[in-house]
């Protein structure tokens, strides 16, 4: 019994933890909560770069579909840092927006969708396979509904580029 209660008080602690966790994280803007979350020193810097931290620091609602550090270090040999140099700040700026929603899509909206159109203009293409949601046939969305203050992020595996015009 003493064992029961002790474990029931342990549950209750865990759960009470992860809820405050989740409520905290929600107090944070966009840049702040992946800025928290580790993964996404890459994205952040490339959003500073650009000029983008403040837009995704203010009131939204934004869905942002976050490529990973491991993401942006798939991409070819050179094209982050060519990409984060100040004359390249309109590509850079394209591909960054072509990550953003301008409305917040959760999990359970995103697998209703085929498509989704960005901050950029141009549309992603969302598809389902059971439980797996990919994104341009390219993307697997890794992690889903990280709540911010101001929308959503979903961790995506992969640097999406938008179409070339």
């Amino acid at each position: 019994m003493k064992l029961e209660i002790m474990n029931l008080v342990a549950a209750a602690a865990l759960a009470v933890g992860l809820a405050a966790g989740t409520a905290h994280a929600a107090d944070k803007d966009i840049v702040d909560t992946a800025v928290a979350a580790g993964d996404f020193k890459t994205l952040a810097a490339a959003l500073t770069a650009a000029g983008l931290d403040d837009t995704l620091k203010g009131p939204g609602p934004f869905t942002v579909f976050a490529p990973t550090d491991a993401a942006f270090s798939a991409l070819p040999a050179g094209t982050v840092e060519k990409l984060l140099k100040p004359e390249n700040k309109d590509q850079l700026t394209a591909v960054l927006t072509y990550h953003v929603v301008p409305r917040k899509v959760m999990a359970t909206d995103v697998v209703k969708l085929s498509e989704a159109k960005t901050v950029n203009g141009a549309s992603l293409k969302i598809s389902t396979t059971g439980e797996k949601v990919m994104i341009n046939d390219t993307a697997t969305v890794a992690k889903a509904d990280i709540s911010a203050s101001n929308g959503v992020i979903h961790v995506i595996d992969t640097v999406l580029l938008p179409p070339t015009k």
